[in-house]
């Protein structure tokens, strides 16, 4: 099959089955809008991370890159009441975009965005955290899965998205340091006894990649 279906398939799931308001469709269009990168998540993986957090019963959820705050609504809006989540943004200019987006859509007594690199903001959080959301510079993944794990407790769901990037993680000659970077949260997470994982390979209008999901079965400091 082509791109050209694989977005059409999008498109149609999207419209029966997503239920995309118009907060998130504005969501969308302001970040394009501000010249954005054009790599929030797809409508129906956030609808897919929202039902993840809902499966999951979270109510503190930890997102790390938040970008224009797309995927943050999807699973803010999974929060019961007295939920929280706290969403980790390096780049000024993103962050002021999420921060818009979050308040038109009424979520920003919810949600805690933390300006500043992930791993200089991680450090200062308080866990643990039921879901946690990585979707940040894929160099560093490895390092924002070990902190996920400081972070969780037995049961709660570590989720990191583009995990595949159009099937060159096979590639072990790759200088992508994207791909890289990928390789190493693979081989990180293969060598932690207290997770188990797997990762669902994706198709659509954002070609094909795929989402890890780890599931904390022993707790992070045994």
């Amino acid at each position: 099959m082509s791109e050209a279906t694989w977005s059409a398939v999008d498109e149609y799931i999207r419209g029966l089955l997503v239920g995309e308001d118009s907060a998130l469709i504005a969501a969308r269009a302001a970040s394009e809008a501000a010249s954005l990168p054009a790599i929030a998540v797809a409508p129906n993986e956030g609808k897919l991370l929202h039902l993840l957090a809902h499966l999951a019963g979270a109510r503190a959820i930890l997102e790390i890159g938040t970008l224009g705050g797309y995927s943050t609504i999807w699973l803010a809006r999974a929060l019961p009441a007295g939920g929280r989540l706290i969403t980790l943004e390096a780049n000024p200019k993103h962050a002021a975009v999420a921060r818009a987006n979050l308040e038109r859509a009424g979520l920003s007594a919810v949600v805690d965005l933390r300006l500043g690199p992930a791993l200089e903001t991680l450090p200062k959080l308080d866990g643990p955290f039921d879901l946690i959301f990585i979707d940040a510079d894929k160099e560093h993944n490895a390092d924002y899965f070990r902190w996920a794990l400081r972070l969780s407790r037995v049961g709660s769901l570590i989720l990191v998205d583009n995990v595949v990037r159009d099937g060159k993680i096979i590639d072990a000659e790759s200088q992508d340091p994207m791909v890289e970077g990928t390789r190493r949260l693979y081989e990180a997470m293969a060598a932690e006894p207290g997770v188990t994982a797997t990762v669902i390979q994706t198709v659509g209008r954002k070609g094909h990649d795929g989402l890890a999901i780890a599931l904390v079965t022993r707790p992070p400091d045994d």
